[in-house]
């Protein structure tokens, strides 16, 4: 009989680790985002690590909601969209999701719903 290795930590739901981003790849992001970016401490992309989870965690609620709002139970890249379009915190996206398919347009009362 074969043994639980580390990965069945992951697939059970359990975490490795305190982040869920490789830290490797964070940090190498971080140094081609900067010109002058040399030195990176060990805590930098730990943090950068929690702050990704963090977005993720919160355009995904929006999502959702945008989701249930239309009766689905499925997210669609239109819900997303349309989430990043509502919301103020995430002005950023915008011209990032802008190029994508063209969403279908919220009414006012639904946006007021997304906004907490």
């Amino acid at each position: 009989m074969r043994q639980a290795g580390m990965y069945s930590g992951i697939l059970a739901g359990g975490r490795t680790g305190p982040h869920s981003f490789p830290l490797a790849r964070i940090k190498k992001i971080m140094k081609k985002s900067g010109g002058n970016v040399n030195m990176i401490s060990g805590e930098a992309p730990i943090v950068f690590s929690k702050a990704c989870e963090l977005l993720i965690e919160e355009l995904t609620r929006r999502s959702w909601m945008v989701a249930m709002q239309r009766k689905r139970r499925t997210l669609h890249k239109e819900d997303v969209v349309s989430a990043v379009i509502a919301t103020d915190i995430f002005d950023f996206l915008v011209n990032l999701v802008s190029d994508s398919t063209t969403p279908l347009d919220l009414t006012p009362v639904e946006r007021e719903k997304l906004e907490f």
